[in-house]
């Protein structure tokens, strides 16, 4: 989401490139016999989930697979730099890998640069396909119906609140707000109760990436309707919408929770690695009361993780975030996810498909879902009682999805995710006023979308 990539950025992707190079130049998949795997390597070196779970699969793999071998490509980086190495690296067969980490909001564009193999001569005649759900095939479908990539996992957002911080604050323990005010004013209360502990953190402006966008200003924006039509696309004209009321409202909240100090810092804040300071220090420590998050939070805390909190279940609460005026349904998350897609230049497609398989049977797809805190997109898994008794939160948020959205990931959205970012920043920094920052999203979105607006 950020589309500038920083020096060090450029100089990993260039070693990352003389790696994959072969002695007849042929690409990624010079030796026949290796797949090769890129994906996001975590940028807190004590978070090894990724790495753990691709390393036993490898030895699976070669075990099952005699002559061949698996070649782990990580690649450590925020999301947003992630997203740009990998879309650099697809470029050529010279640096594509055989298998890549596609977050779904950007699997479209990347169909559209035609940087992704079609799938689905593979999946005909894998019996498993048919244990996936139908949001979750959609989400890596191109325009053209095509499939491009075969989703790992899902995950919905909602409230994380500390009951300690509660307590203090005189709040309670079994908190669910029904409005965006009732969320401000328990902010107000913690900020006046119990000074030291940042009230309520808000993902927000281009650091934060995807995070700002999805976790921060689509769960507001999401929540200002009646939940039957998408804010931000028309589907009947396969236009964007222009800032409307809803929009400049859900600004209007992340200003008021910077403007009134009710947030972090705005210099931690527009920290790109924020994120993992939330997770790993800010929520374990009890000095944030309140957290717009997601459901994947607690493979931060798991045995091993680096950041172990075993008594997170009973330290921390869960609250859906409420619509913007306790509208029906009440409630609001987002959805996004991650697939395994193949490079169009990949040298090696068959090969990195079995290797698909072998991380999709049942039992490597439950064991992922659980070591990764995410929900599960197999219906066999999804219906195992071991799967939703593994971890606290499971039920929780896996019940959310009744209540979700998907993010409208068409070409243009990687673009208009930015402009949303930008918004936002605007109004975090106070260099705009919602009405400006609002201005300026129907500019970039105009100029993002080749003018295929509609005003709200």
């Amino acid at each position: 989401m950020r589309p500038t990539v920083r020096l060090s950025a450029l100089v990993t992707l260039t070693a990352l490139a003389s790696t994959t190079l072969a002695a007849c130049g042929s690409g990624s998949g010079s030796d026949p016999d290796t797949v090769k795997v890129s994906f996001k390597q975590s940028t807190d070196n004590s978070i090894k989930v990724m790495d753990t779970y691709l390393a036993d699969i490898k030895k699976q793999f070669e075990k099952a697979n005699p002559g061949k071998k698996v070649e782990l490509v990580p690649i450590k980086a925020p999301d947003s730099e992630y997203y740009t190495k990998v879309q650099q690296m697809l470029r050529s067969p010279k640096t594509a890998p055989d298998l890549v980490y596609e977050d779904t909001f950007l699997i479209n564009s990347d169909i559209t640069s035609g940087y992704l193999k079609p799938l689905d001569p593979y999946l005909a005649k894998w019996k498993d396909w048919d244990q996936f759900i139908d949001t979750a095939k959609a989400a890596a479908k191109g325009e053209d119906g095509k499939t491009y990539g075969v989703p790992d996992g899902t995950d919905t957002r909602g409230l994380w609140f500390s009951k300690d911080v509660f307590a203090k604050a005189g709040l309670p323990a079994d908190w669910q707000p029904k409005t965006w005010d009732d969320v401000l004013s328990a902010a107000r209360t913690i900020k006046e109760k119990v000074p030291g502990v940042t009230p309520l953190n808000v993902y927000t402006g281009k650091p934060a990436g995807e995070a700002a966008t999805m976790q921060g200003f689509q769960m507001l924006l999401y929540g200002t309707g009646d939940g039957t039509t998408d804010p931000l696309y028309d589907k009947n004209s396969k236009k964007w919408i222009t800032a409307g009321q809803g929009f400049e409202d859900s600004l209007a909240f992340v200003e008021t929770v910077y403007r009134e100090k009710l947030g972090p810092e705005v210099s931690d804040a527009l920290d790109p690695n924020f994120g993992t300071t939330v997770r790993g220090e800010l929520l374990p420590q009890g000095k944030l009361g309140i957290a717009l998050d997601g459901s994947w939070l607690p493979q931060d805390w798991l045995e091993g993780s680096g950041h172990e909190w075993p008594e997170w279940s009973k330290e921390l609460g869960l609250a859906y975030m409420p619509t913007q005026n306790g509208q029906a349904p009440g409630k609001v998350s987002m959805s996004g996810g991650w697939t395994w897609a193949i490079p169009a230049k990949a040298a090696n497609p068959d090969l990195a498909f079995e290797f698909i398989k072998t991380m999709q049977t049942k039992a490597n797809a439950q064991k992922w879902y659980i070591a990764n805190s995410g929900i599960a997109v197999r219906e066999d898994v999804a219906n195992d009682p071991a799967y939703v008794r593994a971890q606290p939160g499971i039920k929780f948020f896996t019940d959310l999805v009744a209540s979700t959205h998907y993010r409208p990931a068409y070409p243009a959205y990687p673009k208009v995710s930015v402009a949303i970012q930008e918004a936002m920043e605007g109004v975090t920094t106070g260099d705009m006023t919602v009405q400006e920052a609002a201005r300026g999203y129907d500019d970039a979105l105009r100029e993002a979308t080749d003018n295929q607006v509609v005003d709200k």
